[in-house]
């Protein structure tokens, strides 16, 4: 790396203040609480509350970190936000953010302390704040002095009794990123794996005026769509010019936006496996580095976690690589008592095929793999444990629960890097390295996870339901103090249509902006 480095100087987290027991969810599920909570590493779903969203979290975090750095609004040059919980179609979800901290920051630094901030929304699902993270960087290298801040937020939502619904969770992730960083200097070269697929995606849903009216008709009691004339209902609605209402507009078709995906749970594992082995061979291109060298040149491995456990269980196929490419798989093999399948015992391909799954399954439960687990994954999986998939956040929350877990460590491990395995839907990875600096330790030690963790409120499943249905109108939080919240939006059918508004709650009452 140049002298001068450039890398993230601080990190900071927000976690909603609900959560609910994955136990609980299983109970009312009917599905086994050992699978999840051992074999998926679940344990509790942050869940976000009635007036919290993506620009409520984001602006929670930034403002911690902000708080804690002493920094100046007017240093700022840059606030970018990765996320796919957008909250409007053009208007960045940013500029909300910037809005609830300009007001925030108004009496102390002045009206205009945001004005010459750029801001901007990326989205490329759950790699956007990695891609926003790569930007800032590059940018704060460029010119000395230059201060980013780089936030990723997101709620992972999916539809009711779907087999995405125990993996929920939200939250954001805030971190500064300029020359010189106390915490984290970030390795330039870059890799990168993108291949176009729909292993996950939240389209636009067309639905048609037809089917909208006869839906309803035949949901109303003793009404069906063949006691209207609905061609002539349609018919009107086509020929006016003005809109007026959902039905009553220019459109033949509608389309409908859902904050919940459209996904193929097998398909997106296997998109995610190989785009994380593809980054990782143009990492290795562009950085110089050769196979077999990735598990003695980073102390850890950081991982995009969609589960806790996703990472041990996909990564089992690189490691069997990397343990060949260095010279080690021998040694594994006879050390684990492991018998690997040849291909000429077996006529059928196909049995050959699942003969190499089951090896690959003996791999994983081994003790030589546990071993590499426990001190080079698992560091990272603990705080996903307790707070579900953060989409955009997921990696840099695996990063702050490894970080944190190294202050506990009472090797000295400055100067030592950490691998991150970055990956989003769609589908895209990619993997850098990250050297820890001379001051990381003081700064970890005030990111104060666990202990955020620890001090959240645990709601009852039907309390789940009614906010996964959003059938709440306030706050079920019995603390909200210290934090922004959606005040209101805009539901007239005019030029404020959508508007939304956000205020902050103090310890000393709530202030609307």
């Amino acid at each position: 790396m140049s002298a001068s480095t450039v890398g993230i100087d601080d990190l900071s987290v927000y976690v909603p203040q609900l959560y609910l027991p994955i136990e609980d969810l299983a109970a009312a599920r009917d599905l086994s609480y050992p699978k999840l909570s051992k074999g998926l590493g679940l344990l509790q779903m942050a869940i976000p509350d009635t007036r919290e969203d993506a620009a409520t979290m984001a602006a929670n975090a930034v403002l911690d970190l902000m708080h804690k750095n002493d920094l100046d609004p007017n240093d700022i040059g840059r606030l970018y936000l990765g996320t796919e919980s957008a909250l409007d179609g053009a208007k960045p979800t940013a500029t909300y953010v910037l809005d609830m901290l300009q007001d925030h920051f108004t009496d102390s630094h002045g009206g205009n302390c945001f004005l010459n901030c750029d801001v901007v929304d990326l989205t490329f699902a759950c790699i956007g704040g990695v891609d926003a993270l790569q930007n800032s960087l590059e940018w704060a290298a460029a010119k000395d002095g230059r201060i980013g801040i780089v936030v990723a937020s997101d709620e992972a939502k999916y539809e009711m009794n779907s087999p995405g619904e125990y993996t929920q969770g939200a939250g954001a992730v805030a971190m500064i990123v300029k020359q010189n960083p106390r915490l984290l200097a970030i390795d330039p070269d870059f890799g990168v794996a993108t291949r176009p697929a729909h292993d996950f995606f939240k389209p636009n849903r067309k639905v048609t005026k037809r089917e909208l009216i006869n839906e309803v008709l035949d949901l109303l009691p003793d009404t069906s769509a063949e006691d209207f004339n609905v061609d002539e209902l349609l018919e009107t609605l086509s020929e006016g010019l003005n809109s007026s209402g959902v039905l009553d507009c220019n459109d033949n078709d509608l389309y409908l936006h859902k904050a919940t995906p459209v996904f193929d749970g097998p398909y997106s594992n296997d998109a995610y496996q190989a785009r994380i082995r593809e980054a990782l061979q143009d990492y290795r291109r562009r950085s110089g580095k050769k196979e077999g060298e990735l598990l003695s040149d980073f102390t850890h491995l950081v991982f995009h976690l969609p589960y806790a456990f996703q990472a041990r269980r996909m990564f089992s196929e690189i490691f069997m690589e990397e343990l060949k490419a260095n010279g080690g798989w021998v040694e594994f093999i006879l050390k684990n008592e492991l018998e690997v399948p040849c291909a000429d015992d077996y006529e059928d391909r196909e049995q050959y095929i699942t003969k190499c799954a089951d090896f690959l399954r003996l791999v994983t439960k081994s003790d030589s793999y546990k071993a590499f687990i426990k001190e080079r994954i698992a560091p990272g999986e603990w705080a996903s444990s307790r707070v579900g998939n953060l989409y955009a956040g997921s990696v840099f929350v695996s990063l702050m629960s490894t970080l944190e877990a190294l202050t506990r460590d009472t090797k000295n491990v400055e100067g030592q890097s950490i691998c991150v395995f970055a990956y989003g839907s769609g589908s895209k990875s990619k993997v850098f390295g990250a050297t820890l600096q001379a001051g990381w330790k003081e700064v970890a030690l005030g990111f104060d996870l666990e202990l955020r963790l620890d001090h959240r409120e645990a709601i009852d499943y039907a309390t789940y339901e009614r906010l996964h249905r959003g059938t709440l109108k306030e706050n079920v939080a019995q603390s909200d103090g210290g934090s922004f919240f959606l005040a209101d939006v805009h539901e007239d059918r005019n030029e404020t249509e959508g508007v939304r508004h956000y205020g902050y709650s103090s310890f000393a009452g709530l202030v609307t902006t």
